[in-house]
């Protein structure tokens, strides 16, 4: 997971990590790998030692300047912020010692035990992921994208559907020894020189992985809760079993919650949320 000490979201990381050790049935064997800036990190210590004392975690540095020349404008504001795109460089900011990997975004609460997610079989996949295969695939790249052949070309012999990186089981040897790290990064210089998407590190992972994702339960993600990226307004579950509720898009639970226009949804994120302990927020 990111990390970030100067925003809101920091109060959706802390209710993700504790709806995680909630549901699981062996908390003690679950390890917490935290990317934060590191301006932050003293604080962050203290945060995370203070609300979870016997955590196992680690935080390492990502430093903005790694992405910040990659990063193009788009659809929201939040959606530009470097640590969003801090899971691209998983592979090179962890130790080799850590090979397989759960990513989680900061704005979902976990109500199922982690090992089910942990033990799925990826088969000869880098990674897994719930994949919506309905989704109209053609609106996560611009027209300019599609009409040209050298672009669309990416996705022949591939039948690529959506998928949501905000929830993804990653191996990370195959990862290092297939350098994706960079085929991600030159997409997103593309972008910088054509303007092919328009909606942050997402069209990247698509452009790199649809079609070759190792399907997940959708149970593991039920994801849109926020709405969309422009208004944010509430929506229902999609049908079927829950383990994961996330909310992607613009509406946030705790936003909506302080401002007491709250969906009906955003009531089961509130049991976890641990904004009101003094030690979270205390810089002293």
């Amino acid at each position: 997971m990111t990390l970030d000490y100067s925003t809101p979201y920091l109060r959706g990381s802390i209710a993700a990590v504790l709806s995680v050790l909630q549901h699981s049935t062996c908390p003690e064997n679950t390890v917490f790998h935290f990317l934060a800036n590191p301006h932050h990190h003293p604080n962050l210590r203290k945060t995370i030692a203070s609300t979870f004392p016997y955590l196992q975690f680690h935080l390492y540095t990502f430093n903005p300047a790694t992405v910040n020349h990659l990063i193009s404008s788009s659809i929201r504001t939040a959606l530009d912020q470097p640590l969003n795109y801090a899971r691209i460089y998983l592979a090179d900011l962890l130790p080799p010692s850590v090979t397989r990997i759960i990513y989680l975004d900061s704005d979902l609460i976990v109500v199922d035990d982690i090992a089910g997610l942990w033990k799925i079989n990826l088969n000869s996949r880098v990674l897994g992921a719930p994949e919506y295969c309905h989704a109209n695939f053609s609106h996560y790249f611009t027209a300019e994208f599609w009409a040209n052949p050298f672009f669309s070309a990416t996705f022949r012999n591939r039948k690529p559907c959506y998928f949501n990186t905000g929830v993804m089981v990653i191996d990370l040897i195959k990862w290092r020894k297939q350098g994706f790290t960079q085929k991600l990064e030159y997409w997103m210089r593309i972008q910088k020189r054509y303007r092919i998407y328009e909606l942050g590190s997402l069209p990247p992972f698509l452009l790199v992985f649809a079609g070759n994702v190792e399907g997940v339960e959708h149970r593991w993600n039920q994801h849109g809760l926020g709405g969309d990226n422009l208004e944010g307004l509430c929506r229902d579950l999609h049908p079927g079993p829950v383990s994961l509720l996330h909310w992607s898009g613009k509406g946030k639970p705790w936003l909506r919650l302080d401002a007491k226009r709250a969906c009906t949804l955003d009531n089961l994120w509130a049991p976890y949320d641990l904004f009101r302990h003094e030690s979270l927020f205390s810089d002293t």
